[in-house]
């Protein structure tokens, strides 16, 4: 299966592409993402299921080339040094393997990882309702291990996400923390997608605090392809 612009679907993703002038729209079934330095990242346009007019910027980090995975942490490695945080919580699924190396560059010993699968021994106390853009539906909530609330209560959190769009994953983490009085120091993300976020109240609290290292908007149909709509950018 080839998109539609004629790009192998095995190609999001997986290589740094040189720093350059940016593509000018409309825009086929692709977006290049940019990192902080200038080089860039092959994401896929994915039609929204109940706007199939509108559409986002996909980044699967677990499906990336490692060297994609590594500039992506590193970069947001380099987001997260000037905040002063005594533990990095990462948001599952896809910003576990994030926060891991992000911990890893700051020099922390180890980090700690929220669930959405709730194993027997956790507590519906430790546990939030949460929602997300790519998971649709009700029922999602998010876990603390009870054995890890120690390395947070009371502590300051950074933390670490894949992508952040409405902010539902977001809001749940921070709901979590301060349940168990610790304090978000700050957010760091591998993309922003969109703006939507800053309508939540939890994180719009971040909106100065919040750091993502790619930054993508929503995109409109029209004649030839997807135009970014730059309100949302």
């Amino acid at each position: 299966m080839t998109a539609a612009d004629g790009t192998p679907p095995l190609a999001f993703w997986q290589d740094l592409l040189p720093p350059g002038p940016p593509e000018r729209p409309p825009y086929r079934d692709a977006y290049v993402a940019r990192l902080p330095d200038g080089r860039g990242i092959l994401l896929p346009l994915r039609p929204l299921p109940d706007a199939p007019d509108r559409a986002v910027a996909s980044l699967i980090v677990n499906q990336a080339g490692f060297a994609v995975e590594q500039a992506v942490i590193d970069a947001m490695a380099e987001r997260a040094r000037t905040i002063a945080a005594d533990i990095v919580v990462g948001l599952p699924t896809l910003g576990l393997g994030l926060a891991r190396g992000v911990a890893l560059a700051l020099g922390h010993r180890r980090y700690v990882a929220l669930g959405n699968s709730r194993k027997y021994w956790y507590l519906d106390t430790l546990s939030v309702p949460s929602r997300s853009i790519t998971s649709p539906g009700d029922g999602k909530s998010l876990y603390i291990d009870p054995r890890l609330v120690p390395l947070v209560e009371g502590r300051r959190v950074l933390v670490i996400d894949d992508v952040v769009s409405t902010g539902g994953s977001l809001t749940a983490a921070i709901d979590l923390l301060d349940r168990l009085d610790a304090t978000t120091a700050g957010i760091v993300v591998a993309m922003t997608q969109t703006r939507r976020w800053r309508r939540s109240p939890a994180v719009s609290r971040f909106a100065d605090g919040l750091a993502g290292v790619l930054d993508t908007p929503a995109f409109r149909r029209v004649d030839g392809g997807w135009l970014p709509e730059t309100e949302t950018h």
